[in-house]
């Protein structure tokens, strides 16, 4: 009998999101447990380097980190340089999409509709008027994201932001339906609805608070969903994306509005991937399962995944 593949589960990082990381990094090793098809070494790290990372073991590695670290590129770029399979994107894309200001360049000259913006360093006087959106440039989970409604509030919100932060990203705020598309290899999720009890999706409401209402396959009106779903899979493959994602979009009358794509989706019992791939028919043990086979498939070196790595989860797709 041939012994079951060894998944690395990493968790923890240096950034704002580690809270976050050791919630889904416990939930995805647990999955991976409950499936039966691999054994599981849980590892949580700090900013660990290539020969740190090489003495843990595992044959194949599930980087379970959130924020500019451990999910922006630095991360992968030293699972790379070690040669290992891993589950998630490339640096190069990686990094992009951790830039929500690049990100949003990319796809608004493809015509992807996207909230005016600017990036304001300390000091620069901001031209967008408000109500708008202030945060972090490379930073998820809602962290440090304030919303002004005067130009009194963008003032303290910079006051207490550039001091930690430095360059901010300042966005139009756009009222409307908040909805997400889960991207799984080459397709699309079903749509959820994010009905927040607060007046916003804040941290607390992700992953703490219990009265946030999630509505799969909501009714947003004629086309919208197609939209929405056409985009999520356009920024996925304009940005080098693969094996998972999910993006971030806000709907009004005019249309979905391009928020933000997210390489590696929070794996917590609150969070919108897993509940979406639940619906499409995986649990969370096949859906982590999945990630990891297709890793192993492509393998650590070839920067191109080949296609047997896409063949593993096209197969979720049947003749889609």
């Amino acid at each position: 009998m041939h012994a079951k593949p060894t998944v690395l589960v990493l968790m923890g990082g240096p950034d704002a999101e580690r809270p976050v990381s050791l919630m889904s990094g416990h939930q995805v090793a647990e999955a991976l447990r409950r499936g039966g098809r691999f054994q599981v070494i849980e590892q949580v790290v700090q900013r660990p380097t290539a020969p740190m990372l090489r003495i843990c073991g595992g044959e194949v590695v599930f980087p379970v980190l959130h924020g500019h670290w451990g999910e922006g590129g630095p991360l992968q770029e030293i699972l790379q340089e070690l040669g290992l399979p891993y589950v998630g994107s490339p640096p190069r894309a990686a990094a992009l999409a951790m830039d929500k200001l690049a990100t949003k360049q990319i796809l608004a000259t493809n015509g992807v509709r996207v909230p005016p913006d600017c990036r304001l360093e300390p000091g620069d006087r901001c031209r967008l008027s408000p109500p708008l959106v202030l945060k972090p440039i490379d930073e998820g989970s809602s962290v440090d994201l304030y919303i002004c409604r005067s130009r009194q509030e963008v003032a303290a919100a910079r006051a207490l932001l550039h001091p930690k932060r430095g360059a901010l990203l300042a966005e139009r705020y756009i009222e409307g339906r908040e909805v997400t598309v889960g991207v799984l290899g080459s397709g699309a999720l079903p749509l959820i609805e994010i009905i927040p009890a607060a007046t916003f999706y804040d941290y607390q409401a992700k992953y703490h608070r219990a009265d946030t209402r999630y509505v799969i396959d909501p009714p947003l009106g004629p086309g919208v969903t197609r939209e929405c779903t056409h985009v999520a899979l356009e920024a996925f493959g304009r940005l080098g994306c693969r094996d998972v994602a999910r993006v971030d979009f806000i709907v009004n009358e005019t249309g979905p509005w391009f928020l933000e794509l997210n390489t590696m989706p929070g794996f917590t019992s609150h969070s919108l991937l897993p509940m979406a791939a639940a619906r499409h028919g995986l649990d969370m043990p096949r859906l982590c399962e999945t990630l990891v086979e297709a890793a192993l498939a492509r393998g650590g070196a070839a920067p191109q995944e080949p296609l047997a790595a896409a063949t593993v989860i096209a197969g979720l797709w049947g003749d889609q």
